[in-house]
């Protein structure tokens, strides 16, 4: 199961960049099937983890520049009917539903209209708005940093999520996962605009196979409150030339708080629990 696992992660992560190479109708429909390929990485995971299977998120490099979006779709379909062969180690039920999204998935993908791709030309503008080199060069920067971050951060709320079987805490868990989810997806549309898109490189499995939850906590707790900085510098290196721009980070700064509240409260949970 764990090599389906595997292949599902990187079915899901080549169609979630599928999904922002797309500047047409086409995006919307290959974020709604990343987010199907993802649950189906979910449901698979639950199973190793009743069957007590010892697994982990290795996964294989996944290239994705390509100058037609047809290229990745072909590509996204040949990854979803490995899959297909391989279902038979789930469970009846999940591989039924896991093949009927596949011949579905599989039979709308080569009727999607092509496109040409400009998601890796390099260029670094973003909508039209004329950045100074130094703005332009801490928003690349910043891209690529939170990028990584925030699909780490799926990972790792993920794989807490599936070894706990705790309500409470798996509730805050799944909060965080659904807005990491919402920032990756703003980030990667902003990379893909700007000719900078690049698959987050993968993780690894001290990153999410914590031993001390406490600490795991404080960490991200400090690690939210730096991110609030990196928004406040990036909103004021923008905001003379897109007042716009400055805002969309300052709405992300200000969600950070909830996140911070979401880890504090988390962490008084899990050291009331310990202490019982």
């Amino acid at each position: 199961m764990n090599n389906l696992a595997i292949k599902m992660h990187e079915a899901w992560l080549t169609t979630l960049m599928a999904g922002f190479m797309s500047t047409n109708e086409n995006k919307q429909k290959l974020f709604d099937f990343s987010d199907i390929l993802f649950r189906h990485f979910c449901w698979i995971e639950r199973e190793m983890v009743e069957s007590k299977e010892a697994y982990n998120y290795d996964r294989d490099a996944i290239p994705i520049k390509v100058e037609k979006l047809s290229v990745i779709l072909y590509n996204i379909i040949e990854r979803l009917n490995q899959i297909d062969l391989q279902l038979t180690v789930v469970s009846d039920d999940l591989s039924y539903r896991i093949a009927q999204d596949i011949k579905y998935i599989t039979g709308v993908l080569p009727t999607l209209k092509d496109e040409d791709i400009t998601a890796f030309n390099s260029e670094r503008t973003l909508d039209n708005i004329e950045l100074t080199q130094e703005a332009t060069d801490a928003l690349t920067l910043f891209l690529f940093e939170e990028s990584y971050k925030e699909y780490e951060l799926i990972m790792i709320y993920n794989y807490l999520k599936a070894q706990s079987d705790d309500a409470y805490i798996n509730r805050i868990f799944q909060i965080l996962v659904d807005e990491s989810f919402f920032h990756l997806k703003s980030f990667g549309d902003m990379m893909a605009k700007m000719g900078i898109l690049g698959v987050p490189r993968s993780i690894y499995k001290e990153m999410y196979q914590i031993e001390d939850v406490t600490e795991f906590f404080l960490a991200g707790i400090d690690e939210e409150l730096k991110a609030k900085e990196e928004c406040r510098k990036l909103s004021e290196a923008v905001s003379a030339n897109s007042p716009e721009l400055a805002k969309f980070f300052d709405f992300i700064n200000n969600q950070e708080n909830y996140h911070i509240a979401l880890m504090r409260d988390a962490l008084a949970h899990w050291e009331n629990k310990k202490n019982v």
